[in-house]
């Protein structure tokens, strides 16, 4: 369940709809079809904007991201509609799902929206950029993602996520400087992350320390085997044979 599913669960308990929706979730989790199932059914009951981020759930579950952002964007509506503040987490959940269907355009629209909502802990928020950063360096807009980075890493310091995405903006931005710290914050928070040894193979190469990346390289593809990112490694890894 992500970030995002877990707001709007939490924020459901002030009108007494968190059990339907935590049992919704767990459903979910074994059987996304019969949690869609049951979501129809709950809106067919009358259930409006929790049936709706139900059926959402159950989509993003079932590996429907943009059905899942459609519903989620009908739960926003809806909540708007009858002045719910629960709504900035739903706009924040379509813009979660729009990524996950390649929608950068719509994800992006769906995360200014969250925004500007307002509201929310310093997590939330700063999940919100990280994901509109996403958004942003998919519609070529690095000016953007860097400030939405930079947002993030002021609000989730301690989260290694963002410093890996700040760290891999930087290096494609050829400032080699920002890379390397920003890397080195990200493996101190997650020093078993093959996605973190990926970038710190990719940033030292990029420094001309091909020992050291190769090691990196190496660490991505055992640590993620059978992952993009192991095979992504290993690509590099034959790219760059041993001096």
């Amino acid at each position: 369940m992500t970030p995002f599913l877990l707001f709007a669960a939490a924020a459901a308990a002030a009108s007494g709809e968190v059990d339907a929706l935590e049992k919704c979730a767990a459903l979910a989790g074994r059987d996304p079809k019969a949690a869609i199932e049951q979501a129809q059914g709950w809106r067919l009951k009358g259930g409006d904007m929790a049936a709706r981020q139900c059926l959402g759930i159950a989509y993003m579950a079932d590996g429907r991201a943009a059905p899942a952002a459609l519903t989620f964007e009908q739960a926003a509506r809806a909540g708007e509609a009858s002045g719910d503040a629960r709504t900035a987490d739903l706009w924040a959940q379509a813009g979660n799902a729009w990524l996950a269907a390649g929608e950068a355009a719509k994800a992006r629209a769906a995360l200014d929206t969250a925004l500007a909502r307002g509201g929310g802990s310093d997590g939330w928020k700063g999940e919100a950029y990280i994901d509109r950063a996403r958004a942003d360096v998919d519609l070529a807009d690095p000016k953007a993602a860097r400030a939405d980075l930079d947002r993030a890493l002021a609000l989730v310091p301690d989260d290694p996520i963002v410093w890996l995405l700040s760290a891999t903006l930087a290096r494609r931005q050829q400032d080699v400087a920002r890379a390397a710290k920003d890397i080195a914050e990200a493996i101190r928070r997650a020093p078993d992350s093959a996605e973190v040894a990926l970038e710190a193979g990719n940033i030292a190469a990029l420094q001309g320390e091909l020992a050291a990346a190769r090691e990196e390289w190496r660490l991505a593809a055992e640590r993620g085997k059978g992952t993009g990112t192991a095979k992504a490694a290993l690509d590099a890894l034959a790219t760059n044979p041993a001096e």
